[in-house]
């Protein structure tokens, strides 16, 4: 009898526990420095709700995931999703959203920036004007960039207008990665979601196929006490493609727009390369347009490294290995672009569309074949992101 109550009232516990007023997602990616900070001031804030902490981290080198692991072994209300073999932020923020039972989630960076004393009127917001998303503006009714570059912001508010192409409502910063939503309206979209890069609340208004109820909260965005900013070149692409996905009705994916900016930068070098060594001196064009295609391979592989393939980006030693292998890999296709191009420039056709000929069979081959080879180097002291791999810890 005694362990039929004991069992009865751990569940009425569970019960408790998991009618939850919010959950906060915080994606991570070396913020160890960080971590006990944010939790601190967040517990501060909700205070007086039932809420949860869920930490998805992509693997971070710096042991984010241990110092998440250890708090959360005292606090039951803070949970850690461990990555392994993936990452990105919109994806984390994703998965985070889907493993909480909470009716309202907030989504909110773990470095800081975000001012955490507005997320109690953004719930209040939300609930009291039967919203679907209430979103922290650094653009209105108090916000501020901070302390951000003017070449920052001149990034920011481009990449606002941009967004105006795909968002379906009326935003002041649809950039923003602060925000809170209904649980719901996320399930209402989530199935069609792009995923990839690192504006997810971009990617949620673009998706949704009726009118999105919104509303705002200002906020001054801080400077980084911790860390580094994950703005990079892959970030940038990734907006890119996503707004592209979303314009085409998801027709061109971001496997698409990578061949496009990695085949349109292979062509570039391959003309510059081939103008300059045939055109400009004394080479034959054979020699020439065979030294190009080498140029070609060469930019083709450091842009697959840094963009098409940066889950399995290489570095050091295995960059250089991994370079040599891709040229092997398409050293057939370069000799099939001499031979072609050659053989055009017999037939009479002008050297230029005769290597453009050439270099365009050599781009397609590059990119098909040369993936092949590279990318497969095992990486001692790196994750192995051919096998992907979560984590998910809650110790309640």
């Amino acid at each position: 009898m005694l362990k039929d109550v004991d069992r009865n009232a751990a569940e009425e516990q569970v019960a408790a526990n998991r009618n939850l007023d919010i959950a906060v997602i915080l994606p991570t990616f070396n913020e160890r420095e960080n971590v006990p900070e944010v939790i601190s001031r967040l517990a501060g804030i909700l205070k007086g709700l039932k809420w949860e902490l869920i930490f998805v981290d992509d693997d971070s080198p710096d042991g984010t995931s241990d110092v998440v692991h250890h708090i959360a072994a005292e606090d039951g209300r803070i949970r850690l999703i461990r990555r392994i073999g993936r990452c990105g932020l919109s994806s984390a923020c994703i998965e985070g959203m889907l493993a909480t039972s909470a009716n309202y989630i907030a989504v909110m960076d773990a470095d800081l920036q975000h001012d955490e004393s507005i997320l109690r009127p953004m719930l209040d917001k939300l609930r009291l004007e039967a919203l679907d998303v209430v979103v922290g503006t650094r653009n209105a009714g108090g916000g501020s960039m901070g302390e951000f570059c003017a070449s920052r912001v001149f990034l920011s508010r481009l990449g606002q207008r941009i967004s105006r192409l795909i968002s379906h409502c009326e935003l002041t910063d649809p950039m923003s990665g602060f925000f809170i939503l209904r649980r719901n309206f996320f399930l209402e979209v989530v199935h069609r979601l792009h995923g990839g890069g690192f504006k997810i609340l971009l990617d949620i208004l673009a998706t949704s196929t009726r009118p999105v109820r919104v509303g705002e909260v200002g906020y001054r965005f801080r400077d980084r006490q911790f860390g580094t900013s994950k703005l990079d070149v892959n970030i940038s692409f990734e907006y890119l493609s996503m707004i592209i996905n979303k314009l085409s009705d998801g027709i061109v994916t971001p496997k698409h727009v990578a061949f496009l900016l990695v085949g349109e930068a292979g062509l570039l070098v391959h003309f510059a390369a081939l103008f300059f060594l045939f055109h400009t001196s004394t080479m034959g064009f054979a020699p020439a347009q065979a030294w190009a295609a080498l140029a070609c391979m060469a930019i083709m592989f450091l842009f697959d490294n840094m963009i098409a393939m940066r889950d399995r980006k290489l570095h050091g030693t295995n960059k250089l290995i991994g370079l040599i292998l891709y040229c092997a890999g398409c050293s057939l296709g370069a000799c099939a672009n001499v031979s072609l191009a050659a053989t055009f420039l017999r037939s009479g056709m002008q050297w230029h569309l005769a290597g453009f000929c050439g270099a365009a069979l050599s781009v397609g081959w590059n990119y098909s074949i040369g993936n092949l080879f590279s990318w497969h180097i095992p990486q001692t002291g790196t994750t192995n992101r051919t096998r992907p791999f979560v984590e998910t810890i809650s110790l309640r």
